[in-house]
């Protein structure tokens, strides 16, 4: 199982972090070590002092596919939820300053909290799926998928192109404008189509 994460597909949070406009997806790894479920409490760790919240839709690839034609992914995945993609900003603001790799500053354990997933059948149009996430009762984000540069029958054509996607991989499908500072004692709310979905408690 693998957490597949597409970066800049929201233009706000692209203008946000002075970011460039992708001519393509934009996509990164998270290990299976990252994966946090069933609300439990996230662990602020002592190598970062800036974890931002990244909420997101997430898909759950239902069936074994590579080089999948776009006209065909929607059949490739038949669940979805929703996502937090902690980053340690401190840490990945330093790799870009070095031309490094930033992995370190997503791939964390425990980086990738994620929802129940539902059955995609209960959403009337997958390109207008709304959610938002609280922080100690306050909206600070707020996306659907109208909203995506890339939407999901695109981002799952494009990335097996490159690599086989297996039944139970999770796609993170981007982040809206928002995105901020986490602290010990938060408590991060996300909601799915208004409906309570995922809860994190950082300590």
């Amino acid at each position: 199982m693998k957490i597949i994460c597409i970066g800049r597909n929201y233009v706000e949070h692209i203008k946000e972090l002075n970011s460039a406009m992708p001519t393509a997806p934009v996509f990164f790894l998270k290990p299976d070590t990252a994966l946090l479920t069933r609300n439990r409490p996230f662990y602020y760790p002592g190598f970062t002092s800036e974890i931002h919240h990244e909420v997101e839709l997430v898909l759950k690839i239902s069936k074994l596919g590579k080089s999948i034609g776009r006209d065909f992914a929607h059949a490739y995945y038949d669940e979805i939820g929703l996502g937090l993609d902690f980053t340690a900003r401190d840490l990945q603001d330093d790799a870009k300053k070095k031309g490094l790799p930033w992995a370190l500053s997503k791939g964390f354990d425990n980086a990738a909290p994620v929802s129940r997933f539902v059955p995609k059948s209960r959403f009337p149009d997958l390109r207008n799926i709304s959610f938002h996430l609280d922080l100690n009762g306050k909206t600070v984000q707020k996306g659907n998928s109208s909203l995506m540069l890339y939407p999901f029958d695109e981002i799952i054509a494009y990335i097996s192109q490159f690599m086989t996607l297996r039944t139970g991989d999770l796609i993170f499908t981007g982040t809206p404008a928002g995105v901020g500072p986490i602290k010990p004692g938060d408590l991060l709310e996300a909601y799915l189509e208004g409906e309570p979905a995922l809860k994190c408690r950082i300590k």
